[in-house]
């Protein structure tokens, strides 16, 4: 009895539910476009509630979106670090269509402008778009900072015993002292 207890609050006795590793993305290509197809389903719901919900935020959903298409974009041409692509994969597919999702099935009557359902939702949105400016933020600082490790790395493997290989740019027409021009 106490078995059937626990087993009914964890599963009921059957086996978890497991990711098969055919479902998981092989590269960060297919990881990428399950973002980007997942953000074209969330556009599409959004495009969809548009006359339901009340135009801010519709609005602040829009600006969530083009953030969320042109990180998408940025992080598929320069990369991204694994917490960074799941933050992103995170808002796309789960945290802003939760937050709509939930909206729409409240009563049509509390979703209007000033609604105490609409402040909790414009609440929720302005965190969701605080986090996707700090996630673009933080995606192209890091390729900055890479950018930077890089340079030193050169400088430091190219400074032989304090002799650096150095170029100068010069014009095409500009006389050199080694040919006595």
């Amino acid at each position: 009895m106490v078995s059937k207890f626990f087993g009914s609050l964890f599963g009921g006795g059957r086996e978890p539910e497991r990711i098969v590793d055919d479902e998981l993305p092989r590269t960060q290509a297919e990881e990428l476009e399950q973002t980007r197809a997942a953000l074209a389903e969330l556009r599409s719901s959004i495009r969809r509630a548009g006359s339901l919900l009340p135009t801010v935020a519709s609005s602040n959903m829009r600006q969530i979106d083009d953030v969320l298409r042109l990180l998408i974009d940025y992080v598929a041409e320069h990369g991204a670090s694994t917490e960074q692509r799941v933050l992103l994969h995170s808002i796309t597919a789960d945290y802003l269509p939760t937050s709509l999702r939930v909206y729409r099935a409240l009563p049509p009557e509390t979703q209007v402008d000033e609604s105490p359902e609409t402040e909790k939702l414009l609440e929720q949105l302005d965190i969701l778009h605080a986090t996707a400016l700090d996630l673009d933020h933080q995606v192209r600082t890091g390729a900055i900072a890479e950018l930077s490790a890089h340079g030193r790395f050169l400088r430091d493997k190219f400074d032989v015993d304090g002799v650096r290989i150095a170029q100068r740019r010069k014009s095409h027409d500009e006389p050199t002292k080694e040919h006595g021009e």
